[in-house]
């Protein structure tokens, strides 16, 4: 009990406190302020320099053309519609006015101006908007809270720390979610039953970590004739049945001081890469502690050993992603240091701590070489860690986590999340062009989905990969899981299912639905109405109509595909209509055609992924200060074929992964 209570105490203290040990480490450590953006020329970040300047463009060649061509006539001076005036002069657009011109870059990129039926803004006159709204934002790396350790994170953590298996976060509280992602520091809170958890949780690590377990061994008997054993055989120990586990080493007690001398080093070794970073004395100090109370006790010095060990694991130091700034720092933001910077980069690729070649470069400040984070990017994007960027990243923007919840037999559930994992990871481990998510004509399916799909010839459990030439099926938009989750209960939703490419495919999300416009009522005429004559009625109130006619025609496109995704030319008895025509005026017929249509605009899908990966990364919510930085991580993308690796790689050059405002008084 009195373990306990310490321990308790020590899960619960304030963070501030806890993190004050470190502090000096931290002054010891932290960069210069100089912008990462500002890094020389990386021949390894190929065709361009991802962390250059982003393409600026000219007010007067190029900004004021574009608004007097599309905008002027509603919203100058003398007619300014919804209270918006976009100059079209230079002296009269001030940084006062970013919000301004950040609202109509939006709206072109969403499609919602200009109105219908006036043309659609070419993609170049688009970026023209959106690139000059950047130009008058105001600078902010941004800062994140501490961040705590989500379930997911905690799991890969300890098992790469320990080496056990034994996922001790699925007894833990569903971690909140912001922005789609469960790595939002904001909602990463921690609670008194959290707090009980976590010490349960590192008890239980450390008991299977530490355990000597009984070793069984099979002997299997050869043949026998009759009751006379001619050639009895034993085969030897080839099996033992045991906890997998990477062991903590303990020194053998031989002699008390050196004894001590070795607890020492397995402890300082094993906090070190809890922590993330090197411990301080001060903190070893505490540590050791346990260790020479429970010699002092007469309970031994392994018992204080496994003590500490719990402390270590409930320490805010393990629990948390602690960034802490110096004290008195004169700069606005600062560099992070190489062990943070390391942090942020297996978190991000791997959802799991630095690995020691990662820690050991940090260890020698080589993180801060651009070439030497290219090589780690690359090199941590081929490890099969990063498989978790499919299941933890691809998993939440797609939303097909909630497929856990839909009324499907447990096999083709898991068979449909699984061939979405399995296809993400594809683009990631291959570096295929992220526009592949849209277009790839093939998937990965096991016998169950096969048969779902209608695809001959596979046998098994095991997945493969297949061709979906001629299927009518590419890219995610097609996979049983995305068209299951932006489905109803009982049937198809063209609204969700447009909502959802609006939100995850183009980036421009609906707003929320009006009270009670979301219904559809009954006409009162007594005809019966197909189902997207109900949508077209619908569309036709005039506070549904602006967010209808874009959503609806997108979720028609997908109309083949059943609830569960099944391919169907009919539904019920008429026949499937998978047309749709946007404000925009482009028509399309079924979703081969739907996917051109998305395709064919490949700068607003890859900044929507962009935006999604920053977000999911730096564990916050995007600022408008932030869109000059996710410009530039597209136009590296689209220098280098859209590789997914450009992506990744411009994002972790960029400032908001690098740096981060420092915080008055040197708090995290």
């Amino acid at each position: 009990m009195r373990r306990r209570l310490l321990l308790l105490a020590i899960c619960s203290a304030t963070i501030a406190a806890a993190v004050v040990a470190w502090s000096d480490v931290a002054t010891r450590r932290a960069g210069s302020a100089t912008p990462a953006d500002q890094f020389p020329y990386d021949p390894d970040l190929d065709t361009a320099e991802a962390s250059g300047d982003a393409t600026r463009v000219a007010f007067g060649a190029q900004v004021a053309p574009v608004v007097a061509r599309h905008c002027a006539a509603c919203h100058s001076a003398e007619r300014a519609e919804g209270g918006i005036v976009l100059a079209l002069t230079e002296e009269n657009t001030t940084s006062a006015e970013h919000s301004v011109w950040e609202k109509a870059a939006a709206a072109v990129r969403a499609g919602r101006m200009p109105p219908a039926p006036r043309p659609r803004l070419s993609e170049a006159d688009s970026a023209v908007l959106t690139l000059w709204a950047d130009q008058r934002a105001p600078r902010d790396v941004g800062r994140v809270a501490l961040r705590r350790l989500n379930r997911a994170e905690y799991d890969n953590t300890i098992r790469d720390l320990v080496g056990v298996s034994i996922a001790p976060a699925a007894d833990f509280p569903a971690d909140d979610t912001a922005d789609g992602f469960d790595t939002n520091a904001d909602v990463l809170s921690i609670s008194p039953l959290l707090t009980e958890k976590y010490l349960s949780a590192a008890e239980s690590v450390v008991a299977a970590a530490a355990s000597n377990p009984v070793v069984w061994f099979r002997l299997t008997h050869g043949p026998a004739d009759d009751f006379i054993p001619f050639a009895l055989r034993g085969t030897p120990p080839l099996r033992s049945d045991a906890v997998k586990n990477q062991r903590v080493e303990a020194p053998d007690p031989s002699g008390e001081a050196a004894e001590m001398e070795r607890y020492f080093s397995a402890l300082r070794a094993f906090a070190d890469r809890a922590f993330r970073r090197p411990v301080s004395h001060a903190e070893m100090g505490r540590l050791m502690r346990f260790v020479a109370t429970a010699v002092a006790s007469g309970e031994g010095g392994e018992a204080g050993f496994k003590l500490a060990l719990t402390a270590v694991l409930v320490s805010p130091h393990f629990l948390f992603r602690v960034e802490l700034d110096p004290q008195g720092g004169p700069a606005p933001d600062r560099r992070l240091t190489d062990f943070e910077t390391a942090s942020r980069l297996s978190y991000f690729l791997w959802s799991s701590l630095p690995d020691d070649e990662l820690s050991r470069l940090a260890a020698g400040g080589k993180l801060s070489d651009p070439r030497t984070l290219v090589a780690q990017v690359r090199r941590m994007l081929r490890d099969p860690k990063s498989r978790a960027l499919a299941e933890h990243f691809a998993g939440q923007w797609l939303q097909t986590r909630v497929l856990t919840t839909a009324a499907l037999d447990a096999e083709l559930r898991h068979a449909m999340r699984t061939e979405t994992e399995l296809f993400f990871d594809h683009m990631v481990r291959e570096d295929r062009s992220v526009l592949d998510l849209l277009t790839g004509e093939f998937t990965f399916v096991n016998a169950r989905l096969a048969r779902h799909y209608g695809l001959p010839g596979v046998e098994g459990a095991e997945f493969r990969r297949v061709s979906l030439a001629g299927t009518g099926r590419a890219g995610v938009l097609t996979h049983a899981s995305v068209l299951t989750v932006t489905s109803g209960p009982t049937g198809t939703s063209p609204v969700k299912r447009g909502a959802w490419i609006l939100e995850n495919l183009l980036g421009a999300p609906p707003p929320p639905p009006p009270p009670g416009a979301d219904a559809l009522k009954d006409t009162g005429t007594g005809k019966p109405l197909t189902r997207r004559a109900r949508f077209e009625e619908h569309r036709a109130r005039a506070e549904c109509a602006s967010c209808h006619a874009r959503m609806d025609p997108l979720g028609f496109g997908l109309e083949n595909f059943d609830r569960v995704g099944a391919w169907r030319d009919r539904d019920g008895d008429a026949a499937v209509d998978a047309s749709g025509v946007l404000p925009d005026g482009r028509r399309f017929r079924g979703p081969a055609e739907l996917r051109a249509v998305l395709a064919a605009a490949p700068t607003d899908f890859t900044r929507c992924l962009t935006e999604k990966l920053m977000t999911y990364a730096l564990g916050r919510s995007l600022r408008a200060a932030d869109r000059s930085s996710a410009n530039r991580i597209v136009q590296h993308a689209a220098r280098n074929e859209y590789r997914f690796s450009s992506l990744i790689i411009a994002l972790v050059r960029s400032d908001p992964f690098l740096m981060r405002r420092v915080a008055e008084g040197g708090r995290p």
